[in-house]
Formats: structure tokens, sequence, C-alpha cells
């Protein structure tokens, strides 16, 4: 019997529309002819979703008694004697009821499956076994009921779910998902936003990464050997010449035609020197690619074509983008240059774009720096004219009769020869074999080893001086081709350091990253040390090679100064590369210091900030201080007056006057001390572990009766905080949320536990406050709105926050659903964290 197919609609969090989904497709099937039946459905008494099952024919549910109650679940016996060609099975990764044939419904589905009916089911991301420990660090929540991944990724189609965390948080709040009861707590619990872009995110990634696995299936099996790239990643060849901005702009617009593209442009500069590249074209072609969203890298290399080819398939590049050649036609005699190369040996899995520009044909202005001194095939064919060229020239010579002087001329021009391909070595050689056959073969006495006349000798002896002297020549003009392209390919190198210089690059990791690249190493870093005898330690590292703690473990350490050290791994590097090496280390050292004086120019713009935040106090002090004063000095005078006889009530009006103004007075100079306490560091809590129910009632001490609500469970684990600052905290959120709450509306306070942490919410029903003004509001002598003057001076929540933050908590402000601001207080839970369902979670519980 054929196994019957599974397809899943999978959410990122209930209520996101699997069951609705999944019944629409039931209806199209029936509509179709299919034998479709509804084995298991939960609707979770929403409306839509319930209307959405009539319809269908449902398999009657089985009962089961447990711990005195009933519980229905899938009748697998009933569906198996139906024998559906399809049967619908809502909640993949629920728990059966225990004695049940199955303890998970996904091992129902399995049953109904080897049987060969096909099987719809719903699963949220959560429940997938192998992201339990995801999901609890996100919403804090340990799922109890989980399938194995195996089970859904064997299933034959996978469709997403998809909706928006503010979509679904607005049908949470309409009552579409879970009772009215329990929307409060649903939102602010599991369905806060965080949590669900988070829970987003991992359903989205894990259905990517499946319909990744069926491509690569597909390809093995119908054996596609061409890269399918899904992501553009462009690598951009420059020569420094004008035509580098047209490729750089070129291969921007084809990153952007794929999901994801990213830029990479590269120069590469031979190890001995440069091309005609010009160092500010190079800074405009850095700037520009940067611009665009791309990145810039130098490397240096002495095979052009490899090593672009290198860099790319480092880089996991798709494509490569080079400009046509600016060599003149008979240029090509010398080979087929970069572009043709590059697009030979790429192979299958790199595409080559050759780009047009106005520089084609050109020419590039400079001879291009050729190798090493002499190359390789330079000195060969020199050995092969100054070894075997005299022998071949005197048999050519034994067949005519040119006499001593023209036979000598020509020796001498096969000396030059090998001096010009080889250098001095091949021309010595040549020297010495001429000479011979001269002497032997046209020098009195011919065929003997003796010169008979002395002004033969000489011009023997002049005949090798001058092959020496040409052939020295010819070695040191290589020589200083050698070094003048050396001290070129520094210099080009030093110019982008002083480059970064002046564009105000500081970025330490950034400039090892460089030094890395350039020398082609696999791991640098900058150790310092205090003193000669203090440890070394790491300034900064990049790279994936061994670590190394002291720069005599390094393959390459130049030493900073005294205590500072710059050190590679890799490779040996040679000693005329350390000049170079030590302008890069000497530029870390300075990005180092300036780096440590960006930290102290903070540190003084703090103590700045916080002579400003004491201008502010007093300034503060001078005018809001001054009003409560004023009222209470006017009640005094007025009651002591003995020009006027003041009735019981008038007298309980000024002493009440009296008393509201001290109570401002008191409120305003403890906010003001704390403020100061805050900005000057001096406030050191002292933390201990404490029951909630035991600080925040007495916050609520100070603003009228049945103007706050309180709802802090008993079972809430201890908090780690310092009671004081707790109890002032939270006193100063809900005078903060009593004071914009309309009449009749009163403020809740509630709390709750999420993992290790434990949340107090003030809750509002005011005005709220727009997104943008969220985090003003925390900051000292702000009040939002049109406040009046009189209502404080705006440091109520600037002070709540400092005492979270110096107990190790955060203070933050969100929405409250329907219309409010809610003060989310976050402390930290002490001992052990608990294992808590919030009633947001299961969906089985809305019911």
């Amino acid at each position: 019997m054929a196994r019957g197919k599974l397809r899943i609609h999978l959410g990122a969090a209930p209520g996101v529309g699997k069951t609705y989904a999944m019944l629409s497709e039931a209806h199209r099937r029936v509509g179709r002819g299919t034998d479709c039946v509804v084995g298991f459905v939960e609707h979770h008494g929403r409306p839509r979703t319930e209307v959405m099952v009539h319809g269908l024919e449902q398999v009657p549910r089985r009962e089961l008694e447990y711990r005195g109650g009933v519980f229905p679940e899938m009748d697998l016996d009933a569906v198996l004697a139906r024998r559906p060609q399809v049967a619908l099975v809502d909640e993949l990764a629920h728990t059966n009821v225990p004695r049940s044939r199955n303890a998970k419904r996904w091992q129902d589905v399995e049953e109904l499956l080897a049987a060969g009916i096909d099987v719809v089911s719903t699963v949220n991301i959560q429940h997938l076994e192998s992201l339990g420990d995801v999901v609890e660090s996100i919403t804090g929540v340990r799922q109890q009921e989980t399938v194995p991944d195996e089970v859904v990724r064997r299933a034959d189609q996978v469709e997403l779910v998809d909706m928006t965390p503010e979509a679904l948080r607005r049908r949470m709040a309409h009552g579409n998902i879970y009772q009215p009861d329990k929307v409060d707590a649903a939102l602010s619990n599991y369905f806060r936003p965080g949590n669900l872009t988070a829970l987003r995110e991992l359903a989205l990634l894990w259905v990517a990464d499946r319909v990744d696995a069926h491509l690569t299936q597909y390809r093995s099996e119908h054996r596609v050997s061409a890269i399918w790239g899904s992501r553009e990643r462009i690598v951009v060849g420059l020569t420094g010449g004008p035509e580098g901005r047209t490729l750089i702009r070129r291969g921007a617009r084809l990153a952007e035609k794929g999901a994801g593209g990213e830029v990479l442009a590269v120069y590469i500069a031979r190890s001995d020197g440069l091309t005609s590249a010009s160092p500010k074209e190079l800074a405009l072609q850095r700037t520009l690619v940067e611009d665009l969203g791309g990145t810039f890298h130098h490397v240096v290399g002495d095979d052009i074509p490899a090593a672009l080819l290198a860099f790319a398939r480092g880089a996991n590049a798709t494509q490569i983008v080079l400009g046509s050649s600016r060599r003149k036609t008979w240029q090509y005699v010398f080979g087929p240059g970069v572009g043709a190369t590059v697009a030979r040996e790429s192979g299958p899995d790199l595409d080559v774009h050759i780009v047009t520009h106005d520089e084609v044909a050109k020419g590039r202005g400079l001879p291009v720096a050729r190798g090493a001194r002499l190359g390789r095939s330079r000195r060969v064919w020199g050995w092969i004219a100054g070894v075997a060229g005299p022998p071949l020239l005197a048999v050519l010579l034994n067949t005519v009769d040119l006499g001593l002087a023209n036979d000598m001329l020509l020796f001498l021009a096969l000396t030059v020869a090998a001096a010009l391909l080889g250098g001095l070595l091949p021309a010595l050689a040549s020297a010495a074999v001429g000479s011979l056959l001269l002497n032997y073969f046209y020098t009195p006495p011919l065929h003997r080893w003796t010169i008979a006349d002395p002004k033969n000798i000489v011009a023997i002896v002049i005949f090798v001086a001058v092959g020496v002297a040409v052939a020295s020549v010819v070695d040191l003009a290589a020589r200083r081709t050698h070094q003048a392209a050396r001290l070129r390919a520094e210099s080009e190198i030093l110019a982008f350091l002083a480059g970064n210089v002046l564009r105000g690059e500081t970025g330490l990791e950034d400039l090892l990253e460089r030094v890395r690249e350039t020398f082609g190493m696999e791991s640098a870093a900058l150790l310092e040390r205090a003193g000669d005898v203090e440890p070394w330690t790491c300034a900064g590292r990049v790279g994936r090679g061994r670590p190394v703690e002291r720069p005599d473990q390094a393959d390459v350490d130049i030493p900073v100064g005294d205590h500072m050290a710059l050190a590679l791994t890799g490779r040996v590097l040679p000693a005329e590369d350390r000049r170079v090496l030590a302008a890069f280390a000497a530029q870390a050292a300075v990005v180092l210091d300036r780096r440590r004086l960006q930290e102290e120019a903070d540190r003084a713009r703090t103590l700045a900030e916080g002579n400003r935040i004491r201008t502010a106090l007093l300034a503060a002090v001078s005018h809001d201080l001054r009003t409560p004063l004023a009222g209470i000095k006017a009640a005094v005078t007025s009651l002591r007056s003995e020009d006027v006889e003041w009735s019981e009530e008038d007298r309980a009006e000024l002493l009440e006057g009296i008393e509201e103004g001290a109570d401002r007075l008191d409120h305003l100079v403890g906010n003001l001390l704390d403020m100061s306490r805050l900005q000057t560091g001096t406030v050191t809590p002292l933390i201990r572990e404490i029951d909630l129910d035991e600080v925040v009632p007495m916050a609520l001490g100070g603003v009228p009766e049945g103007s706050a609500g309180l709802d802090v469970p008993e079972t809430l684990p201890m908090v780690a905080v310092d009671p004081g600052l707790l109890e002032r905290a939270v006193a100063n959120l809900v005078e903060n949320a009593v004071k914009y709450s309309p009449p009749g509306a009163p403020v809740l306070v509630t709390a709750s536990a999420l993992a290790d942490r434990v949340e107090v919410r003030v809750v509002d029903r005011g005005p709220g406050v727009p997104d943008e003004a969220k985090e003003r509001i925390f900051e000292p002598f702000q009040r939002h709105g049109d406040a009046p003057r009189g209502a404080g001076v705006g440091l109520g929540l600037a002070v709540a926050r400092g005492f979270a933050e110096a107990m190790g908590g955060t203070l933050n402000a969100e929405d409250t659903p329907g219309g409010g601001l809610t003060m989310v207080l976050t402390l930290r839970a002490a001992g052990a964290r608990p294992e808590l369902q919030p009633a947001a979670e299961p969906e089985r519980q809305a019911s």
C-alpha cells in the first residue's frame, strides 16, 4: 500500500491562521470531489474558524476520562475504519491523554500515513524539538509539547502561514484569538512584539532552509552541475585606471538584481611593483564602492589572474566584473591579457563579465613592471646563448674566413646578447667559452692553446672585459628596475595607509584586517604590555590562525616602541616586506592611541553632561521650589494673623494646603537628590532577595485611594533588588501614570515571571506617547505634551530608570493595547528559573 502524503501548515505563533488555512484547503479539495474528513480540528471558540468547519464531514471524537475530567481526542480507529482520501488533523505536536494508543498526535498521523491516507496538519515553529532552547531564550517559556524535526522535514509539503506581529496583536486585541479575560495577559507576555518578530524570523529561516535542502536534492537527482546562486556576490576587478568607476557601478547594478547582493571591489598589486595605478583614482574608487554599500580590498599577488580567481573563490563569489583591456592591438602578442585568462580559468561556478568603457585600447600610459629582476625564461635563453652559442658560431665561422678582427666582433656580439638576455653569469660563460674558441681556432698558432702575437692577447683581454662590462650594466639595470618597482609598490600601499588617516578611519580591527589581507597572513594581532616585566595583552586581533600571546610565538613580529608589537601568523615574510609592515604597525599604534583618547573624551563629555545636569538642577530648584514654598508661607501667615478669625473649615483648608505643599517639596527634593546621586555615580544598591508583594504595595501609598489597582501573584519567584530603590522606582512610575490617567480609569500594577526575569508593569489608559518620544521621556527635565509647569521638573521617570539600571534591571515604555502607556520594569529573579506556562502559550487552553 502506497504511503499517504503529509501536508503541514506552519506558523510562527498561535492565531496566524493555520487552522483556517487548513479548513480552506479542505473545502477546495471537497469542491474538486476529494473524499476529505475532519479527524480532529480545534477552533478554540473562534467564530470564523468554527464556521469553516461546517460543511465538512467530521469523524466523532473519542472522550477519555483523566483525573476527574473528560477530554476529547481524535478517534484513530474510527478514522482508519472510515478510510478517507484526506484527513484533517490539527495540532501535530499535541500530547494525547494517558491511556490513548499513542502518546503523541504525530504518532497517530504516522499510522494514518502508513495506511495510505493523506493528512493535512498544523504546527507552530516553537513546537519543533530542536528549537526548544532558542524559543525558551526568546519567550522565557519551555515548550512541553514538541514534535521531532524529522517528522516535519519528511512532510511532502510545508506551507508557511505568515502574519506580521502588528496584525497578530490587533487580532488578539479584537478578541479573535483568545477569550477577553486572557487578552491582556497574552499581549503582555507571550505576544509581545519582540517575541513575535523573533518567532517569525525562526519560521522564515526554517522554511528557507527546507527549500534549500529540496533544491539541493533536486540538483543532485537531476545531476545539475551549474551553480544556482540564490545570493549574488559580485567581485569587481580594478586596475587603478579611470574605468574602475564604470565597473563599480555596473557591479552594483548587478548586485541589486538579486536578493541580498554584495559588491567586493578588489585591486591586486604585484609584490614587486604596480602597474599604472593612480593612488588618487584608487581612493576615489574606494569611496565610490563604499558609498554604494560594497567593500574595497587591496591584495598583493604576482599572478594577477590567479590572485583574482583565488580571492573570488575565497569570498564565495558568483560573478566577476572586469573591464575590456586598455592594451594596444600590437600588445596582444605578449599574451591574452587578464580578462581573457580569468574568463578561461574561471570554471563553471563563476560568471565573468567583460564591460566596455571609454579607455578601451588607449594604452596604459606607463610600461608594465616585469618580474623580479630577470624572468626565468630570459635567464634560460641567456644561458643557451652563453654556453651553446659560441660553439655554434665557431662551426659557422670555420666554413668562411672573415679575419680575426671580424671573428672577435661576432663573438663579442654573442656575449652582449647573452648579457642582455640572462645577465652577468651567462655573459661570463659566453666570454670564457668564446675566448677559448678564439684562441684555439683563430689565433696563431692555430689548434693550440697558445698565442704567438702579443697583440692578440690584448684583443682577447679587451673582448672579455667588454663582455663582463656589458653584463654588469645589464644586471645592475635589472636590479635597479626591481628596486624601483618594489619601492613603487610600497609607496602605493603607504599612500592607501595615509588615505585611511586622512579619512579618519580609526578602526583597529579594520586596520589589522587590511594588514592580514595585504600580506596574505592567517591572523594579525596588536600586543602590548605596561612594562618590561609585565605580561603581554592583546589590544586587537583578526583572522583564524592560532592565538598569539607573545611576539616570539608569531611568524612575524614588528616592535612598536618598547611595549607594543604587531604579530602575524601564516608564513615568514622576506626582510624587504618589513618596511611596509613597520608602517602598518606604527599606524596601528596611532589608531589604538586615538581610540583611547576618544574614550577619554567620551568620559570628559560624560562629566560635562553631569555638570550640565547639576546646573539644570539648580535652575529647576529656583522655580519649582518657589511655588510650594510660597503657598506654605501664605497659609502660615494667614493662620498667624490676629486680624482675621478663621473658622474650623478655613483652618482645616489652610492646614491641608500646607500639608500638600510640604508633600510636593518632599517629593521634589527627593527626586532632585536621587538624580544628583545617579549623575555622580554614588548610588550603591544593597541587593538582597525579597518578594515583590513586600515592596510594591508600599509604593502605592502616595497616590489617592482607588486610583491604582494591584495584581502581584504570591507564586512569583523572589527578586534580587534593593528594596528601597525598587519602592522609589515603582512609586515614581505609579505617580506618573496616575497623573496622566483620565478620571475613572485606575492605573493597574501587575507582575509576571518570564524565565529568569520578573516584570512589573504599570498600565495606564492615558493619551499614550508616540514611538519617537518613548526614549526621550526618560531623559531628565522632560515633560511630555502640554504638562503644566507645576507638574514637576520631569525627573520621576529618569530617576526610576536610573534606579532600575543600578539594580541590574531595565525600564522601557510600551503602548497599552486599546490606548495608553505601559511602563515595563524588568528585574532579575533570584535562584533557579521556574517553569512557567503563560496563559497565551497553549492554544488548547483558550477553549
